[in-house]
């Protein structure tokens, strides 16, 4: 690059010939002396080495000689300065070049170098070159650094030494050289070109800022060394870093071109920093909507808070992709849970806060709260110290006026809770190696379309991914796996959740989901599960085994078709109610089940695959369809594939509607679900009331509520042979247990029929 030519920048000084008005003998600033008519000063015509030069007697301890005009200094711009002189008679004195920065306004810029070598003249008569290089950037080889303040120069030489002496000065030059520095050939500029110090302390954002300016197409080189940025920074070209930036936690660095985790790598020397300052980066627009991990494996020693990453978000709702790497948990006590008991009241009039909340300040938002009448998964969304109250993310089912609850903080590898919210983030193709120490993400608590795709989660502590809030709404989960870390511990011992769900819609397909203690908790409606397989085994025989997925919202619309469900069952629970019991509203039901498959070894044979579990009397089943399933137990029969928890509460059975079993494969199951169900029925001896026990076939044990038809099969005869023509009437919910009917005949009779009951009524 030369700046006389691309820019036409006049940098040469007049000859003295041209007159001695323009040349000073003080710093060359408007006002200075000047040689013109100066006693110690005299144009020399025809000097034999020379031509026409300057000849000066030296009367001063620094004699100076600067040009008056103002040499344009641009960032990443070099110029040589070079004197020929010779002494001539008198002492002998030595020169050095030099010059005068100057900034906007003609001030002058203090501090700076601005002075060359000082070299001696030792014989009269002998020509000696005297040079020096200023510029803005503290290379190898630039003898005056000026920085960036500088926008110009009075250039010249001083004479230093002895009084006395004469000496002549041929015309001055002044020449760019900043191809020496800046290598244009190669396609990169170097930010010392442009002021920058590599010092740790120096701040170098005005270099880094004129550099990626003068780019214009070229890579940015960082040298080694240690740069210190104040303030945020883009770069629009690309970086190429030798050395690394210390920047506050606050200051962003927006990398236009390269952005990538890498890039961010390089920028900072250190993975867990780096991706930390990726993610500021992401959420501040940057260009980019995704974050490319470069494969890489990030070893991280404590929680990636994202929020205070980022630091000036606390919402977020544009979409933005994380993807193609591997978070690595290591060994710290920052994974380690944070547990707080604290005292607090409860009222149902209020039923998703707690008040009066001792000790409120050491509630951590996010914590899993535990105590009597506290569901599962259950949550700190939010805390306000001023009015000792705390937030769950859903109401109590059976608490007392006040007790002491745990707050149990889980660590977590990805933490977004920070945010207010959160929306239309995406996680993809990312490996989470948790190993035992952490737990997965924690998503913020609110937002929707959160979407985890072809990851992989292998030994979460605690939870894969949890929302303390409603930032699951649309949650999607999609080809993903999730391996727990209690591979060896009995089913119902374990404490791992794969994830949890508070809001509505989510879609969770073609996943794998590995011995946890449940695979899914969910609250809502409008859930979709297609294509999964998850299985809770063990491997001891006649072992209970846990819920896989449960439902806590009583009608739930939800639809679960086409999934592998592995020793484990499907629950519907109203436990996240504060009124649990049953009051003008819907009750369990909305729910499909569809084409699954459904297996089961070793385990006891009262488990079933379907459970209702009520946590207060009055429900009912409004709404079920399981259809074109297959049950299979191995090593051993279970019972029936459906059954009613009633620990707290028992179905109204009497309110049934809507329930469909049918077309459902039955394999090591005793007694097989139907509804409706068509029975055969053969009476042996004469009689009017014929007794119609339906119990093995009817979901949930549930009542005979409905005859739909009575067909006799061949001839019914009376007790003297005859043929009987009548049509019975039906006696509904019939005996003890109210699971048979009753039909009956004007006429004692006896023979068979083909009966179809209902354990509800379909409208």
């Amino acid at each position: 690059m030369n700046k006389a030519i691309t820019d036409g920048l006049v940098l040469m000084p007049p000859a003295f010939a041209n007159g001695l008005g323009q040349w000073s003998s003080e710093d060359g600033t408007v006002g200075s002396a000047t040689y013109a008519g100066a006693p110690n000063a005299a144009i020399v015509a025809a000097d034999a080495d020379f031509g026409g030069c300057l000849e000066i007697v030296k009367q001063a301890s620094v004699t100076k000689l600067r040009y008056m005009g103002e040499t344009p200094l641009l960032p990443g711009m070099y110029l040589r300065i070079t004197a020929r002189i010779k002494a001539v008679s008198g002492n002998l004195p030595s020169v050095r070049i030099a010059g005068w920065a100057g900034a906007s306004g003609q001030t002058h810029v203090s501090g700076l170098v601005e002075t060359g070598e000082t070299v001696a003249l030792t014989s009269y008569g002998e020509v000696v070159e005297v040079s020096a290089i200023v510029g803005s950037g503290a290379r190898s080889g630039v003898d005056m650094p000026w920085g960036l303040s500088s926008i110009y120069g009075h250039f010249g030489l001083d004479l230093t030494g002895s009084n006395g002496g004469t000496v002549r000065i041929d015309d001055i030059r002044i020449e760019d050289v900043s191809g020496f520095f800046l290598a244009d050939s190669s396609g990169v500029i170097d930010v010392r070109d442009f002021g920058a110090v590599g010092d740790g302390t120096t701040d170098c954002l005005a270099a880094f800022n004129a550099a990626d300016a003068a780019a214009n197409g070229r890579k940015i080189i960082v040298p080694t060394g240690s740069y210190r940025i104040a303030g945020n920074l883009t770069l629009v070209h690309e970086p190429v870093f030798q050395g690394t930036l210390v920047m506050a936690d606050g200051d962003r660095l927006a990398l236009r071109r390269g952005f990538d985790l890498n890039s961010y790598i390089d920028a900072f020397g250190d993975e867990e920093l780096a991706l930390r300052k990726a993610f500021q980066a992401l959420l501040n627009y940057t260009d980019h909507e995704a974050l490319d991990l470069c494969g890489r494996r990030i070893e991280i020693t404590s929680p990636i808070d994202v929020a205070a990453a980022v630091g000036n978000q606390s919402s977020f709702e544009i979409r933005r992709l994380i993807h193609n790497g591997q978070i690595n948990v290591q060994a710290s006590s920052a994974w380690d849970s944070d547990v707080v008991t604290s005292a607090g009241a409860y009222s149902v009039a209020n039923p998703r806060q707690l008040t009066n909340v001792a000790n409120v300040a050491n509630v951590a938002v996010g914590s899993l709260v535990t105590g009597q009448g506290v569901g599962r998964e259950v949550y700190v969304e939010a805390v306000n110290v001023g009015a000792q109250t705390v937030t769950l993310s859903q109401p109590l089912f059976a608490a007392p006026g006040s007790q002491t609850y745990t707050f149990t903080r889980f660590k977590y590898a990805l933490d977004f809770s920070g945010f207010s919210k959160l929306s239309q983030i995406e996680i993809s193709h990312v490996e989470f190696l948790l190993n035992g120490r952490a737990s997965g993400i924690l998503l913020a608590p609110a937002g929707n379309n959160f979407s985890v795709k072809n990851c992989h989660f292998k030994s979460p502590l605690n939870r894969g991914i949890t929302s303390h809030g409603g930032g699951c709404q649309d949650l999607h989960i999609d080809n993903c796996s999730f391996v727990s870390n209690e591979q060896d511990v009995r089913a119902e011992n374990r404490q791992s959740i794969a994830f949890n769900v508070n809001g509505n819609d989510t879609k969770i397909r073609d996943s794998r989901f590995q011995r946890f203690g449940h695979t899914a908790i969910c609250f809502g409606n409008g859930h979709l599960f297609t294509g999964n397989h998850w299985f809770q085994g063990d491997g001891d025989t006649d072992s209970p085994r846990l819920a896989g997925l449960v439902f806590t919202y009583p009608n739930v619309k939800s639809v679960v078709t086409g999934n592998y469900i592995d020793n484990s069952f499907i629950e519907m629970t109203n436990e996240h109610d504060a009124q649990p019991d049953f009051s003008n509203e819907y009750s369990f039901g909305g729910l499909t089940i569809t084409g699954n498959i459904f297996t089961v070894n070793d385990s006891a044979d009262w488990f079933s695959f379907i459970v209702v579990k009520p946590y207060g009397p009055g429900h009912f089943i409004q709404g079920l369809s399981v259809q074109g399933n297959t049950f299979k137990s191995l090593n051993g029969f279970i019972e029936r594939i459906d059954r009613v928890d009633t620990t707290y509460a028992d179905l109204d059975y009497g309110r049934m509607r809507n329930v469909v079993f049918a077309g459902n494969t039955y394999n090591g199951v005793t007694d097989k679900s139907y509804n409706p169900v068509s029975l055969e029925f053969s009476q042996n001896t004469e009689a009017t009331t014929w007794v119609l026990d339906f119990s093995e076939y009817l979901p949930f044990k549930g009542w005979a509520r409905c005859v739909e038809s009575v067909v006799p099969v061949g001839a019914l005869t009376s007790v003297a042979g005859q043929g009987v023509y009548e049509t019975p009437y039906a006696t509904l919910a019939y005996g003890a247990e109210s699971n048979s009917a009753a039909i009956t005949f004007k006429t004692a009779c006896k023979g068979t029929v083909q009966v179809v009951a209902r354990v509800d009524r379909p409208v």
